[in-house]
């Protein structure tokens, strides 16, 4: 018995260490960031605990020397669409696909799914295209109809899907009962029954258009409507790849994203966990 608990013990340590080893080479890059983010520029490359001299003011440079708050504002806003639009549109979706039997669901869906395998580069030169045709080049409006309206959008009737699969049908039964209708059996029963689901594709879908690159780089041309990070990319060049300044951009961009998680980690880790199964 002894043994066993000593074999027991050495696991668990030997996992966790493991754990925190992993950890610690992810989260080095991001520590690393920071500490740029508050050095001076002869001391980029030197290695310091704590940046000396600490400076603060280079944040006020990255906003005094590009319009930092226009491309934020851009990320944020064409993000926020993005996540409602694919949660509206794909909780709608995978309800139907769910709880709705009609002939060749199950075949319309294999299809649906099998367009996600479809790489973006192929697709690419027709949607602009299209795009152009429309006269939408150079404006926001590809960035978020596209997203929704293709593989991501595409994820989320997947994920919620998965998630209605497990709401058992007495409740649909007893709702039919009493007379609801099948959008409001979506909207007041099967939907706040969702959380998980809800959250889980949230953080997916907002990091995902958070940190698009591809498509702004093709559709955008005006230094205004940049997103944070064709901006970013663009930052090096205007302020002369100084280091310390384009960290403290990626700081500021990199807010939004943690401030997310964290409200919604817990549902995120029910959701992962509740949506892969049947």
């Amino acid at each position: 018995m002894k043994n066993k608990k000593k074999s027991g013990i050495f696991t668990k340590l030997s996992f966790y260490g493991v754990l925190t080893f992993i950890s610690l080479i992810m989260i080095v890059p991001l520590l690393w960031m920071i500490n740029t983010s508050f050095k001076d520029s002869t001391k980029v490359f030197v290695f310091q605990f704590i940046p000396n001299p600490f400076k603060w003011e280079n944040y006020l440079q990255v906003l005094e020397s590009t319009p930092f708050h226009l491309f934020y504002f851009n990320s944020f806003y064409i993000a926020i669409l993005v996540t409602a639009g694919t949660i509206f549109l794909g909780s709608l979706a995978g309800y139907a696909f769910a709880k709705l039997t009609f002939k060749g669901s199950s075949f319309l869906f294999l299809c649906l799914l099998s367009t996600m395998m479809i790489p973006v580069e192929v697709i690419t030169i027709p949607l602009f295209l299209f795009m152009r045709d429309l006269g939408l080049i150079n404006t926001h409006v590809p960035l978020i109809a596209i997203p929704i309206l293709g593989p991501a959008g595409v994820f989320g009737v997947f994920v919620m899907r998965q998630f209605f699969l497990l709401v058992p049908k007495e409740l649909e039964e007893a709702a039919k009962l009493d007379g609801c209708s099948y959008f409001r059996i979506y909207w007041n029963i099967m939907l706040p029954l969702a959380k998980p689901a809800v959250a889980t594709l949230t953080i997916f879908t907002f990091l995902t258009s958070w940190n698009e690159f591809y498509e702004p780089l093709i559709y955008i041309n005006s230094k205004e409507l940049m997103t944070l990070p064709v901006a970013l990319a663009l930052f090096t060049d205007e302020v002369g790849t100084k280091w310390e300044l384009l960290m403290s951009a990626s700081v500021m961009a990199t807010v939004p994203l943690l401030i997310v998680f964290f409200f919604a980690q817990k549902q995120f880790i029910e959701g992962v966990a509740m949506t892969g199964g049947k």
